[in-house]
């Protein structure tokens, strides 16, 4: 009986701890809004949550137009904490249902597919991720980020692979409006 336990054991210690890949997990699925209606992300949206290194300098909430384009795309200019304060500007293409690359290089870390991993049905908030795990952050039309949104984003990051608890909020939670 002894050594059954001990090879349980020893077998037990063998098992390979899950594989992160930037700031998911390498083999987990990952969604893109195939419903999304880009035509509705138009406007201003505030940065109110980023993925950034524990070391990184903490950005205030940056600001970012969006304007949709005729064959589907989103010009994209503002500023943007990833992981530290960035301008941007550039034009997103469409690849896919709720999926964009870049026309052109956007800043350090950015670089990449991204997706938006969800919208909610009002178009206020919206979650973006890449399937590389390079990157992730939340766009909100206010600084205040009503708590049953912020519930919704960390559950949605935990069901793409994300690490919930990796994502650093740049702004107060709030209570719904």
């Amino acid at each position: 009986m002894p050594r059954l336990i001990i090879a349980l054991l020893l077998l037990g210690a063998c098992a390979q701890a899950p594989v992160r890949q930037g700031y998911r997990l390498a083999n987990a699925p990952i969604y893109s809004s195939a419903v999304l209606e880009t035509a509705r992300l138009e406007g201003r949206w505030v940065q109110v949550a980023v993925y950034q290194p524990p070391t990184a300098a903490r950005c205030p909430a940056p600001r970012l137009t969006l304007e949709p384009q005729p064959e589907g795309g989103l010009a994209l200019s503002g500023q943007l904490c990833a992981p530290d304060l960035q301008n941007v500007k550039t034009m997103l293409r469409p690849t896919g249902p709720g999926r964009f690359v870049a026309s052109r290089p956007i800043a350090a870390g950015l670089d990449g597919p991204w997706w938006v991993l969800w919208v909610d049905t009002d178009y206020r908030t919206v979650l973006i991720g890449s399937p590389d795990g390079k990157f992730g952050f939340v766009l909100n039309r206010t600084e205040a980020l009503p708590d049953d949104r912020r519930r919704a984003v960390l559950e949605l990051l935990d069901w793409n692979g994300y690490d919930p608890e990796g994502l650093r909020f740049l702004t107060p939670g709030r209570g719904s409006p």
